[in-house]
């Protein structure tokens, strides 16, 4: 098929290369010409795993290009996938759609045949029935153009895997054309047996944020477990494998540490929030405002973790080293990224810190310049007086802690992701201190 692939961020560049993958000719569409000049020479400007190899591989074919002419996009594909951003409104609370209108009022009035707009962004409920209206109305094809939403379960690291091989797929339509168009564009994905939820466009909206809501919560309870455990001297590595076996509950995804980030989960949990109640589910709301709070405190909590391993010393004039900038591994996304929320903090309360991460050291440079950053590991932790492990990169876990033993000015070691495997630190000189595990 033809398609086009309108914003060209975390969510459009993925995509828009899987489609290559999958056989299609795709062309990508964005306002930025720089970064538009930097996708056809095959240059990533955002990391994801596989990605980079991915949309070099198929810009050298042509089967995949990139342009800010949207009427040429119009005129070349018969199906159009809108991944724009939907940050956070000023209100804090529901999303700002502006982006995907405004691709809709630029889009529309070039469609001059049947074909498909396909909703990616993740949206408040009702808004594909608003698209709709407005396509209509601007579109000399009228309604002859199908709008589906179709929204994205993407972990940020695993982008390319989750679009070629995701665990599901969701498709609000309102009529059998839209479904037959989404069914042609997956139909490598749905031939590998990958299910398809057809379903209105309301359910469809629903279903993404209460997915990335319910993965909050869990986050959430979790580190409120964690908390727990510290307060007990109880271990919660131990309460995750006990919780992680029982199948209605399962451990994927309960991992305690310093709380969700990045361009989804939080604004997911804060929208979800605010449509429970605009629902009349004050109830709901007021579980998942809890939700909110228990992340929105790690940083706290973190902090605390630090002062007491630091003992007698205190945090400001200590020399810090942060390992982790981007929100998870496997992404250089700093979006809400509890690793430099942490490292602002230690860095407000007076200590020197310098933030080491293998691949977000620039995005996080322009986020927080205030910060000292090196992307050399074993000089990262020279002459520092205690490392605070941030984001649980697997260059992290792999590193030979003989190896670092002697390079800091003090072996001390705080594991806000509670990732490692705390005895070879210990034989190797070190004291550990990780969320919710006894133990020094």
């Amino acid at each position: 098929m033809r398609v086009s692939v309108i914003g060209c961020g975390h969510l459009g560049i993925p995509h828009a290369a899987a489609m290559a993958e999958l056989g299609h000719e795709v062309v990508g569409v964005d306002v930025d010409q720089a970064k538009v000049d930097r996708l056809n020479a095959g240059e990533c400007p955002i990391y994801e795993t596989g990605l980079p190899e991915l949309l070099a591989a198929h810009t050298a074919t042509g089967r995949l290009r990139f342009t800010t002419d949207i009427a040429e996009a119009a005129a070349f594909a018969d199906l159009h996938f809108v991944g724009v951003g939907t940050p956070i409104d000023a209100d804090g609370r529901s999303y700002d759609t502006g982006q995907v209108f405004g691709a809709i009022r630029q889009l529309a009035p070039h469609l001059r045949r049947a074909c498909t707009v396909v909703g990616k962004s993740t949206v408040t409920v009702g808004t594909t029935v608003k698209v709709t209206e407005l396509a209509h109305r601007l579109a000399p094809a009228g309604d002859l153009v199908e709008v589906v939403w179709n929204p994205e379960f993407l972990r940020e690291g695993h982008a390319v895997e989750d679009t070629l091989r995701p665990d599901r797929l969701i498709a609000g339509v309102t009529s059998a054309e839209g479904e037959k168009a989404i069914r042609a564009v997956y139909a490598g994905i749905l031939d590998a047996g990958v299910p398809l939820f057809v379903c209105d466009p309301q359910t469809a909206e629903l279903a993404k944020g209460a997915a990335n809501t319910y993965l909050g919560l869990k986050i959430s309870f979790i580190n409120g477990v964690a908390d727990m455990c510290d307060a007990a001297g109880a271990d919660i590595s131990k309460i995750v494998e006990i919780l992680g076996i029982d199948p209605r509950i399962g451990a994927d995804g309960m991992r305690p540490g310093i709380g969700y980030g990045g361009g989804c989960l939080p604004k997911d949990v804060r929208a979800f929030t605010a449509s429970a109640r605009q629902l009349g589910a004050d109830r709901a709301a007021a579980l998942l405002l809890a939700a909110e709070q228990i992340n929105e405190n790690r940083t706290s909590t973190a902090m605390a973790l630090i002062t007491g391993a630091l003992g007698q010393r205190p945090v400001k004039g200590a020399r810090v080293t942060v390992l982790g900038a981007a929100f998870k591994p496997g992404t250089n996304d700093v979006r809400e990224s509890p690793a430099l929320a942490l490292a602002q903090a230690l860095e407000h309360a007076g200590a020197v810190v310098t933030v080491h991460d293998p691949q977000a050291v620039p995005t996080a440079m322009q986020r927080n310049p205030e910060l000292e950053y090196t992307d050399d590991l074993p000089a990262a932790f020279d002459g520092a007086d205690i490392a605070v492990l941030a984001t649980e990169w697997p260059e992290y876990r792999q590193a030979d802690p003989q190896d670092l033993v002697g390079r800091p000015a003090t072996p001390l070691l705080v594991d806000c992701r509670t990732t490692l495997d705390p005895e070879p630190w210990r034989a190797a000189g070190w004291t550990v201190h990780q969320l919710g595990r006894p133990g020094k």
